[in-house]
């Protein structure tokens, strides 16, 4: 075994990479002062685990990485490594060669690795144990080292004496046997003190324990008379509860019967209404009107022409008058006089058919706004029920999925409440992680989700009980979820995405005294848990993290949970606090459900107030069609009138006119009368003819009149008809209404009832979890149990409860407390015997460890102490040196003496020497050490710089009989030192404050 190379890497003065190859032999590192000669000798005891850094000629330990200089900037960490060639495998590791790495770096940091693999630095000192190179570095001469060798306590001599022996190890054996006795004899004293604790308090709880007894015996009868009384009681209501869900689903079928019925009567209602609108739109009663008017016209034409023929009769009576100018003055005044008396009934008549005319506008008004409001009102107040009907129709669904959904979350919390129950007794068990836990109220859901189904996970408290509570599940067909405690955290390490958060920091474990053994690992349970959960703002940038990290789940704020074989929307967590949240939704909906009811109800008040409206609007219409009718005759009336008395003016205007027209052609007067005899006689020709006609006319209109007048009867008697079917619509539907109103009570009283067996139901079912705490099954499933005779099991309950009550104050937990501490006390006397077979275990180990201590201590000082009187001899001749014990009857912790006298000399001390007999001396004691006890390598710096040439030739005389037995590598400036290695090792310091390192092999020739 030696060392094959040793790698730089940023230590020291080394900043860049450097490997020096090792040769077995002598090898010396040569250089001039301050090229990093003794850094090399630094870096092997730095790799080899040196702890202090004045070991390594440093202040502190980051001093070992490059500083940096003005041309080369500071580098962050330092690392050396040491291979050796382990071909001879006095290395305990089945390798040919070993590397043996440390890095420093300037945060604090330190790795060591074997072959590249992280291990601890007490892995690296029990591996290089073996070999003789112990943590205290005794293969290792460093400046300084060899006054520190004579100067050194004698216990501190001693101790390179035991590195070099091995018996170091078998002290690390002793001290943690002695540790272990420390402990085993505080608890030895623990165990008789509770012991004794046990025993005191056995007494007077056997005497509680046979009263709990008796106590239990009758609590045990009692109990089985309840769960059968509740069994009983429990299955009363589950029959009534099932005849009220039967005539629920029937009260529910007759009401939706009933409310088709209602729906289709509204809508025969509804025609009706809209086919009497329609009828009373119709245009028979324009068409009548009309023809009355042109009825009115042609009678007054008749008149006139009737009025026209007398004129023109009387006209000829004139015109066959002697006396044609005074007859035609005579005429004119009568025609001036007839004229005024027209205008003065015209106008009168155009004031009368003014007022009319407003009237009739001011009817027709009233009778289209009183129309139209009708029927716009009934087509609101129908739009407002129907919207009202489906609003309830969605109130009654949202009520039945929130009822759902709470007996899904009651029936879930229940089968999660048997699992405690179940495990509440196992050992080992502190519950549900959810009770075990508290989070931010903001963060609820995120976490929920999170956790998953680990929130209703059994905690226990180590994977031995974690496995057997599984087992026992898996036996009983039980479900149900358990995890461990444990050192989680090492093992799980969390994950790290960008654009996402952790959600470790919103949950803790509860701060209750009784739990603070357990909190460190219930954190770090948790930190297992949500190790790889994530918690992001967006459902999209959740499914963008998954899709990329398919070994990451994330949760939303609003409980989704995203992973790569699921995607969940929307919390998912069975707790109370989700159903609390379901109960209070449930009854929101119950309140809108009852809200929407009442409203449909005041709808449907309304629709029949303004169907109402409409029926009293529509006899209001009649009387304005009656009021209508009257106007229409007397403006046809006036129309007439004003028309014949509007033709008579404009005859009279025009007989005045030619009247006038006569009298002032005095010379043609008696022509004009005879061609106006002869025309009168032609107009009363045409007036006849006229009249013909329009009593023709006149018959013809009369005919169309009664035609129409008919017409509007039958309408009269088909819109009676119409009415008279709408009314019994509307009796029938108000009759429909109640009787839905009367199903509707009915089925509340029915949900009423339901409800009522529903509590006591929960109620019972609820007081036998928690006063009997079993299933309600098994109360049904529990038979009468004996009774004495005569006796009914309330009778015999109420006897139980009176003997319990007799008894008085009993210690319900005395029975298991007598039992257990008869079992801890068993348990402590065991224990006891233990500690004490324990303790005499170890004080045999120490006893051995002392023994095997003082057999390699006698037999290692034995052979250093010949071998350092025979160098001793060697490097001084005529002189006499010797070791001597400072105490040996106790060679466990004796010191070591050091006597020198060389030749001619009598010193009591050793500082009077010299120093280069301090110097001899001390490599005297340290190579009979390596003499005695040899190891495959050794490391020397400057150890000879003292000596003169005699005594360099000597200690060159110690070096080439090592050479044969070990690798030595010294750090030297004598020149033959120089000469006895077999290889040179020249270490320079380049421009830039690097060292460099050239090695050149010495051969026989320049030798």
């Amino acid at each position: 075994m030696f060392l094959k190379s040793l790698t730089l890497k940023g230590f020291k003065s080394f900043a860049e990479t450097t490997v020096l190859q090792l040769e077995p032999g002598v090898t010396v590192v040569v250089g001039p002062n301050g090229s990093g000669k003794s850094n090399v000798v630094d870096a092997i005891a730095w790799v080899l685990g040196a702890q202090a850094p004045s070991s390594v000629r440093s202040q502190k330990m980051d001093d070992v990485i490059f500083a940096g200089t003005a041309k080369r900037p500071a580098l962050g960490r330092a690392e050396v490594i040491l291979t050796i060639d382990n071909s001879a495998g006095l290395l305990p590791i089945e390798f040919s060669e070993v590397s043996v790495s440390r890095t420093l770096f300037r945060s604090g940091e330190s790795e060591y690795a074997i072959n590249g693999i992280a291990c601890r630095l007490l892995d690296v000192q029990d591996l290089l144990s073996d070999a003789g190179v112990g943590r205290q570095q005794h293969v290792i001469v460093s400046q300084g080292q060899i006054d520190a060798v004579l100067n050194a306590r004698p216990e501190d001599r001693r101790a390179i004496i035991e590195e070099a022996s091995g018996v170091l190890k078998h002290r690390k054996r002793k001290e943690k046997a002695e540790r272990r006795l420390e402990g085993t004899e505080a608890n030895l004293l623990r165990a008789q003190d509770l012991l004794r604790e046990v025993r005191r308090q056995l007494r007077p709880l056997e005497r509680q324990a046979d009263a709990a007894r008796r106590h239990g015996s009758i609590a045990s009868e009692l109990r089985t008379l309840q769960l059968y009384i509740a069994g009983r009681e429990i299955s009363a209501l589950r029959s009534r509860l099932e005849n009220s869900a039967t005539s629920k689903v029937e009260g529910g079928s007759l009401e939706k019967s009933l409310r088709a019925k209602l729906a289709n009567l509204d809508t025969n209602v509804m025609a009706d209404e809209a086919e009497l609108t329609a009828r009373g739109e119709s245009g028979t009663s324009d068409d009548l009107v009309r023809v009355e008017q042109l009825l009115g016209r042609a009678r007054g034409q008749i008149a006139v022409l009737a009025e026209r023929r007398r004129s023109v009769e009387r006209e000829r009576g004139q015109l066959m008058d002697a006396g044609v100018v005074a007859s035609l003055e005579a005429d004119a005044a009568v025609r001036r006089e007839e004229l005024a008396r027209v205008s003065a009934e015209l106008a009168e008549l155009e004031s009368h058919e003014i007022e009319l005319s407003r009237d009739e506008a001011a009817l027709i008004a009233d009778k289209a706004n009183d129309a139209e409001s009708a029927a716009r009102a009934v087509r609101d107040a129908q739009d407002a029920l129907d919207a009202a009907t489906a609003e309830y129709a969605k109130a009654v669904a949202a009520a039945a999925g929130d009822g759902a959904r709470v007996e899904t979350l009651r029936a879930s919390m229940a089968a999660n409440a048997s699992s405690l129950v179940a495990f509440a007794n196992i050992e080992g068990a502190l519950g549900a992680l959810g009770e075990l836990i508290e989070i931010d109220e903001e963060w609820s859901a995120a976490v929920h989700a999170g956790l998953a189904d680990a929130m209703n996970a059994i905690v226990m408290t180590d994977a031995d009980r974690a496995r057997a509570t599984l087992a026992s599940l898996r036996k009983s067909d039980a479900m149900g979820a358990v995890v461990s405690l444990g050192d989680w955290t090492s093992k799980i390490a969390p994950v790290a995405v960008q654009g996402a958060s952790s959600l470790r920091s919103f949950v803790r474990a509860k701060s209750i005294a009784s739990m603070a053994a357990n909190t460190p690992a219930i954190n770090s349970l948790l930190d297992a848990l949500l190790a790889r959960v994530v918690f992001v703002d967006s459902f999209e940038r959740g499914v963008d993290i998954v899709l990329e990290r398919p070994d990451v789940v994330v949760v939303t704020s609003t409980g989704d949970r995203l992973a790569t074989s699921s995607m969940r929307v929307g919390p998912n967590a069975v707790t109370a606090a989700a159903l609390d949240k379901a109960i209070a939704r449930e009854q929101i909906s119950a309140k809108h459900l009852v809200e929407t009811e009442s409203a449909l109800n005041l709808r449907r008040v309304e629709a029949a107030s303004v169907r109402d409206r409409l029926a009293s609007a529509r006899t209001s219409q009649v009387d304005i069609d009656d009021r209508s009718q009257t106007v229409a005759n007397r403006r046809r009336e006036f129309d007439a009138r004003a028309v014949a008395l509007r033709e008579r003016k404009s005859l009279v205007d025009a007989r005045l006119a030619e009247v006038e027209a006569r009298l002032q052609a005095d010379a043609g007067a008696r022509t004009a009368a005879s061609e106006q005899r002869s025309r009168v006689e032609a107009v009363m020709g045409a007036l006849v003819r006229l009249s013909t006609i329009v009593e023709g006319h006149v018959g013809k209109l009369e005919s169309r009149q009664a035609e129409l007048q008919e017409l509007r009867r039958r309408q009269s008697a088909e819109v009676r008809d119409i009415s008279h079917r709408l009314d019994e619509s509307r009796r029938e539907r108000s009759a429909t209404e109640k009787q839905l109103e009367e199903q509707r009570e009915r089925n509340r009283r029915v949900e009423l009832e339901e409800s009522e067996v529903k509590v006591r139901l929960e109620g019972a079912i609820e007081t036998l979890r928690r006063d009997l705490e079993v299933e309600p099954q098994r109360a049904i499933d529990t038979p009468l149990p004996e009774l004495p005779e005569g006796t009914n099991p309330l009778a015999r309950q109420r006897e139980l409860e009176r003997e319990l009550r007799l008894m008085g104050p009993i210690n319900p937990l005395a029975l298991e407390e007598f039992t257990e501490l008869q079992l801890r006390n068993t348990f402590l006397e065991e224990q006891l015997e233990d500690v004490k077979s324990s303790r005499r275990e170890l004080m045999k180990v120490i006893k051995q460890v002392d023994q095997e201590i003082q057999s390699n201590f006698a037999a290692a000082y034995a052979d250093v102490r010949d071998n350092f009187t025979k160098l001793f001899a060697m490097l001084f001749p005529g002189g006499t040196g010797r070791l001597t014990l400072t105490n040996p009857d106790d060679l466990l912790n004796t010191g070591i003496e050091v006597e020198a006298k060389p030749s001619g000399k009598n010193v009591k001390k050793l500082s009077l020497l010299s120093g280069g007999e301090r110097s001899l001396t001390a490599l005297a004691y340290l190579f009979s050490v390596f003499r005695s006890r040899p190891s495959p390598f050794y490391v020397m710096d400057e150890v000879e710089a003292a000596l003169d040439d005699v005594n360099l030739h000597r200690f060159l005389a110690l070096v080439h009989e090592f050479r044969q037995e070990a690798q030595l590598l010294i750090v030297s400036h004598q020149k033959r030192t120089m000469e006895a290695g077999d290889s040179l090792l020249g270490v320079t310091m380049q421009s830039g404050g690097s060292s460099r390192v050239v090695v050149e092999r010495v051969t026989a020739q320049s030798a």
